[in-house]
């Protein structure tokens, strides 16, 4: 299928690409750009393909940036082959003696969901059928490698106009343990997107699990069956405030799994609040959607749904063969995250891409055929999601000073208590 820019088309890409890039890429149009980097469209002149380059930038202007970058890089090559997760063609540097960039060749999606559900372009419950279903599947993938991805939202899902989903940016992702003391550590440097993000994570509780990603696929469902975000907090608190007004107030038992003793008191301390129905909110949603939906945004992350259990649900049995949801053979190592300076950081990613080149080849052959489920969903009209600007999420990378600013409720209420004396 012959691919299309997800924006009209802008000037010709200033970019140069690294000479073994250059001698097999010829750039097309620039198709979007952020503070740390750019993505510019290609097409292969050995198989005429269009796929995108994305040109990542300031990698080593901070040590942040430098993890989030080698973190990216090696969880794309590790997770590359999945139908539902962007994949990886090629990894390239200019001089790797001295580099502060890569480009990264990827496949070319046309948009992301972000602009679907912003166009005009009308969404059947099949569209929302076969995005949940595609979500979940490359979720199952990422979850099976005990790896959490953390920032799942719209736009970290990449689309096609054929409707074919895949899960993009990893720099936030972390590992998982089934030792649930080891899973304590990456709470309080959770900086993604607020209204995506599992009440667990605001308030402190002890340790995580996978129900976190849970929680954001389900706001992504809801977001899709009202066209708009379900919970839209302004800050912490206000965000809380409206995930309670809606699920209601948790029981006691969930409550003292709260780590911050200061949002205990403040939940307590708030007017008891009773859940409304999702079948109030989403009045043309079928049962069985609803249904979905009410098991994904569980409040107290012991009962919200697996992803298994949520592919396994009547919802998708149109789309669910247990035997073409493939579970990933190896589990991530993040023994990398120790790192801290950073000529280690450097020196591993040169060493990834030499890797990679290396056994491409070889990964591809490894690689089990997938049969993709079969799509009966009507496509989408090209012109009225083009109409919506991207936002390129994964260009735009946390700040040093974000992580300081956005780190949990406990610390907004100990602010808003100072302010009141």
């Amino acid at each position: 299928m012959q691919q299309h820019p997800t924006s009209p088309p802008t000037t010709q890409p200033k970019q140069k690409l690294p000479t073994s890039l250059d001698a097999r890429f010829k750039l097309i149009r620039e198709l979007g750009s952020g503070a740390y980097g750019t993505v510019v469209a290609a097409t292969n002149l050995e198989t005429g393909q269009e796929v995108a380059i994305k040109k990542v930038t300031k990698i080593f202007d901070k040590p942040i940036l430098a993890k989030r970058a080698l973190r990216e890089l090696k969880l794309l090559v590790h997770f590359s082959g999945h139908e539902n997760i962007t994949s990886v063609f090629d990894v390239d540097l200019v001089d790797p003696r001295d580099f502060n960039e890569i480009f990264i060749v990827q496949e070319l999606m046309e948009a992301d969901l972000h602009q679907i559900i912003r166009s005009e372009q009308p969404l059947t419950e099949a569209h929302f059928q076969y995005f949940v279903y595609q979500l979940l599947r490359g979720l199952k993938y990422i979850h099976s490698a005990n790896v959490l991805h953390r920032d799942l939202k719209p736009g970290n899902l990449l689309v096609n106009a054929d409707c074919e989903l895949k899960i993009c940016d990893f720099g936030l992702a972390r590992g998982f343990s089934d030792v649930p003391a080891n899973n304590a550590g990456f709470l309080t440097e959770y900086v993604a997107t607020r209204w995506y993000r599992a009440p667990e994570i605001m308030l402190s509780f002890r340790s995580y699990t996978k129900a976190i990603d849970m929680w954001s696929v389900g706001c992504i469902f809801a977001e899709l069956l009202g066209g708009k975000p379900l919970f839209r907090g302004r800050d912490y608190v206000d965000q809380l405030n409206q995930i309670l007004a809606v699920l209601g107030t948790p029981d006691d038992a969930t409550i003292g799994r709260v780590g911050s003793a200061r949002a205990q008191i403040y939940i307590r301390s708030l007017p008891r609040a009773v859940k409304i129905s999702f079948g109030t909110l989403y009045p043309n949603a079928s049962p069985s959607a609803i249904d979905l939906l009410e098991r994904m945004l569980q409040f107290d992350p012991s009962t919200r749904i697996t992803v298994e259990a949520a592919l396994a649900h009547p919802y998708l049995e149109n789309y669910h063969d247990e035997q073409d949801e493939p579970a990933c053979n190896e589990i991530f190592d993040f023994g990398f995250e120790a790192l801290d300076t950073m000529e280690d950081m450097k020196a591993m990613i040169a060493r990834e891409i030499r890797r990679f080149k290396q056994n491409l080849a070889a990964r591809h052959r490894e690689t089990a055929p997938q049969t993709p489920p079969q799509n009966t969903t009507p496509v989408l009209n090209r012109d009225r999601v083009e109409a919506v600007p991207r936002e390129w999420a994964e260009l735009q990378q946390p700040e040093d000073q974000d992580i300081a600013r956005d780190v949990d409720l406990d610390s907004e209420l100990g602010q808003r208590q100072q302010d009141q004396r």
